[in-house]
């Protein structure tokens, strides 16, 4: 029995799974990663106060990468379900700036600029851009806006003026369902 006793305290000492200190690292990323997937699960319970909050504790763990288009765009979408639209606008617009090249954030930033009322206003501003992804939203706006046959146009002369971006795929899509109907 004396013996055993050791034995033992040297198997639970081997086994323990301590750690030392000096090793254990807090990944920022991984960690942001979980909060959004928190997030996604509150959303889908429909406890809206508890997502905005995980997805605002993704953001700030994880706020300049390209990961972070997704939080912003969840914490976005999250404002629009509770009928917070103007807190929306500014979550899709930094979604956007982080990563232009997804079309499911062009699509609700419309639908944000629609439920504002600020259509017209952002079709001006979109007009005289230069840049080639702002004909994807002029043409989005265009279209909510019953200019059916002009937001085909710009979309269409964006698809063809870019045929190699990602983004490319995502708009012949939009196009073709929208042609169909």
């Amino acid at each position: 029995m004396k013996k055993i006793i050791p034995l033992l305290l040297c198997v639970l000492i081997l086994c323990s799974g301590y750690r030392r200190p000096d090793k254990f690292q807090i990944d920022a990323v991984t960690n942001a990663s979980r909060h959004n997937m928190m997030g996604t699960d509150y959303l889908l319970e429909r406890c809206y106060y508890a997502a905005i909050q995980e997805f605002k504790i993704a953001i700030s763990l994880n706020p300049d990468s390209q990961a972070s288009a997704v939080y912003y765009n969840n914490l976005g979408q999250t404002y629009m379900l509770i009928g917070f639209p103007n807190l929306a606008e500014d979550c899709f617009e930094r979604a956007l700036k982080l990563y232009g090249l997804n079309f499911q954030y062009y699509q609700n930033l419309t639908a944000c600029y629609i439920k504002l009322k600020k259509t017209n206003q952002m079709i001006s501003k979109y007009s005289s851009s230069q840049n080639p992804l702002d004909k994807i939203m002029l043409g989005l706006l265009y279209i909510e806006s019953g200019q059916t046959q002009r937001g085909i146009m710009t979309l269409d002369d964006f698809c063809m003026s870019e045929p190699d971006l990602i983004i490319t795929h995502g708009v012949k899509s939009y196009l073709r369902d929208v042609t169909r109907k």
